[in-house]
């Protein structure tokens, strides 16, 4: 129990630091709600259960040691992002009180998701963090990697629709202020850039 209390505990650390996921929930809240929240959260915590999956299969593994695969993985997920933060920086639609500017539930859940699976990052800290609380004598490896892996998930489910559903609160405020509504999507904007220049950054070792 203590160390899973410990894993817990990192998780929930991890889940809370900024990054282009939870902010996509963050702006999802804001400008469609509390459905829209959860529906984000979801689609990440999906994200990350495909990375414990892959990690799990040796298919992260393989990315880690082949030049080739981690080269296509990445130019991917840092496509993904980049493309992502320029579409919101042109058209500041991420965080909009406009009707009919809201998105789908699919559509919600297809963004949230690829920005989760396409980025290389969480594939490698699920190989080189998971197995540290991963105790051979107590059974399966893998099913050990999968049991973490699947708490790690809906923690980060259920930490990120949190977050967007608080954010909700703030939105009656927010409405009224244009600029800051101008300034908070070019801030996302920015963050998914850098989010990406730094997966073209990322070096294999």
């Amino acid at each position: 129990m203590n160390t899973w209390f410990a894993y817990t505990a990192a998780c929930i650390l991890l889940v809370v630091s900024p990054g282009p996921d939870n902010l996509l929930a963050i702006g999802r809240g804001l400008s469609q709600g509390r459905m829209a929240a959860f529906v984000s959260g979801l689609a990440s915590g999906t994200g990350i259960l495909f990375h414990v999956t892959t990690a799990s299969l040796g298919l992260t593994l393989l990315m880690q040691t082949s030049v080739v695969a981690f080269w296509i993985v990445k130019v991917i997920g840092a496509g993904y992002l980049l493309w992502l933060g320029i579409k919101v920086l042109r058209t500041r639609s991420l965080i909009n009180f406009i009707p009919t500017a809201n998105q789908s539930l699919r559509s919600i859940f297809l963004t949230g998701f690829l920005s989760a699976a396409l980025n290389p990052k969480p594939g490698l800290f699920v190989l080189a963090f998971i197995p540290q609380f991963v105790n051979p004598q107590l059974g399966s490896v893998t099913l050990q990697m999968l049991v973490y892996g699947v708490w790690f998930a809906a923690l980060t489910t259920v930490g990120f629709a949190l977050m967007g559903i608080f954010a909700t609160g703030l939105s009656s405020h927010i409405r009224q202020r244009p600029r800051l509504v101008n300034g908070l999507n070019v801030g996302a904007g920015l963050t998914f850039v850098v989010s990406g220049l730094s997966i073209a950054a990322l070096s294999q070792k």
